[in-house]
């Protein structure tokens, strides 16, 4: 049976049959025990699992054994990300969030591999579960682009004896001549066909994407009236804001306020540029969905009532959190090669800014992606860090829990819920 209501391809379906099937087949059970609540949210718990090996795989291939990172500090880092609240609350019910982590995670793991073929189909599966995903599969394929990019770059530096690889310093003339270089390189259909060659099992998952969409007439499937697209800009802003509360002590240190505002001192006229460009963006292209004020199980119901909607002007005033919030996000990522960050930020683009509803979920696999990437901060950060997912995970189970209530015209119980 399909519930009209539902979005995403029966991906996690598909694989609970996969595994209920055969057990129940093994141990006998009647399709009440196989089917049961508890049987399918045992699903979750095993690519909950799956996640941590994944991560923990993902951080010793980012950040290889030195004297600068340990065991100990991978293995804490693992555990921290495996307790990401926004996920971790999801697995121990039945959502399509665990899995779809599951075969991203993976997918990426094999593209660092060089094992693209995989790495494509495991992108697929990933896009059975939520077709957002097929993003991650762009960024994959973003990875190997960039890695070649990066390889033509440095030659073509080497053969300037007036310039130095590490020019590069994140300025707005480094950004042109970078922009300007991709552009001249794109062009060319020589390279393009190279590229594609390189790339070609993403590019397949890409092209049936395409024709889902086309045969689907979108990319929602059941209720489309409720999951519009859109250019909700702000969603980038909610994203940063986000991801400041849950990797503040990497993003909000003493160090990094300071360093702030010495560049804002520096670039003032570009900052406020960036300022004004962001206004202009909260005022014409604020959404906000009916969910959103009417769904008061979540915690985004009470974000919104409790913060924006307490003055119309609050939304603007919040501007400067926005714009330290996006440059601390992209200082801690100053490490990655530069075309890796414009994959990443090209991405993240994608994945949030056509969102209608603003949703803590649509924000899980972007955030994993940024804080696997980041330089490890010191021992005293993480312990912070993981400090700061339990607090909020068990504020969270408490309150689902124990603090049920009633809607009045449902004789349901409802629960507070991410």
């Amino acid at each position: 049976q399909w519930d009209p209501m539902i979005t995403t391809l029966p991906g996690l379906y598909l694989v609970s049959v996969g595994v209920a099937r055969p057990l129940a087949w093994l141990f006998g059970w009647t399709g009440s025990i196989a089917c049961s609540t508890g049987m399918l949210r045992f699903i979750n718990l095993l690519f909950s699992v799956g996640n941590f090996y994944l991560l923990y795989l993902l951080f010793c291939r980012l950040h290889p054994k030195s004297k600068a990172v340990s065991g100990f500090q991978r293995i804490l880092s693992t555990l921290t990300l495996a307790l990401f609240p926004t996920l971790y609350f999801f697995t121990f019910l039945y959502y399509t969030d665990p899995g779809s982590v599951f075969f991203t995670l993976f997918s990426y793991l094999m593209c660092l591999y060089g094992n693209h073929k995989t790495s494509a189909l495991l992108g697929f599966c990933g896009f059975m579960f939520r077709q957002t995903n097929i993003v991650w599969t762009v960024f994959c394929a973003g990875n190997v682009v960039a890695e070649k990019l990066n390889e033509v770059w440095k030659t073509e530096l080497l053969k300037k004896k007036d310039e130095k690889i590490s020019s590069i310093k994140g300025s707005f003339s480094d950004l042109i001549r970078v922009l300007r270089f991709l552009i001249e390189y794109l062009i060319s259909a020589q390279n393009l066909i190279k590229l594609i060659a390189l790339t070609w099992p993403y590019v397949l998952v890409v092209v049936v994407f395409f024709a889902f969409v086309f045969i689907n007439g979108g990319i929602v499937v059941g209720d489309r009236s409720s999951h519009e697209a859109c250019l909700h800009f702000p969603q980038l802003f909610y994203f940063l804001s986000f991801t400041l509360f849950f990797s503040f002590p990497h993003l909000l240190t003493p160090t990094k306020v300071k360093k702030f505002l010495q560049t804002f001192r520096k670039y003032p006229l570009r900052y406020c540029l960036i300022a004004v460009i962001s206004l202009f963006l909260i005022w014409k292209f604020t959404y906000v969905h009916k969910y959103l004020l009417a769904d008061n199980r979540h915690y985004t119901f009470y974000v919104w009532r409790k913060v924006f909607q307490r003055h119309e002007l609050v939304k603007y005033m919040l501007v400067p959190v926005y714009m330290f919030a996006g440059w601390s996000f992209a200082d801690n990522l100053k490490s990655k090669p530069i075309f890796w960050i414009l994959v990443y930020f090209v991405c993240l683009f994608a994945v949030t800014v056509p969102q209608k509803l603003l949703e803590f979920r649509y924000f899980i696999l972007p955030y994993l992606i940024y804080r696997l990437n980041i330089p490890f901060p010191s021992l005293y950060k993480q312990l912070l860090e993981l400090v700061l997912y339990i607090f909020v995970n068990v504020a969270t189970f408490y309150l689902f829990l124990n603090k049920t209530f009633q809607w009045p015209n449902s004789e349901e119980e409802q629960r507070f819920m991410w």
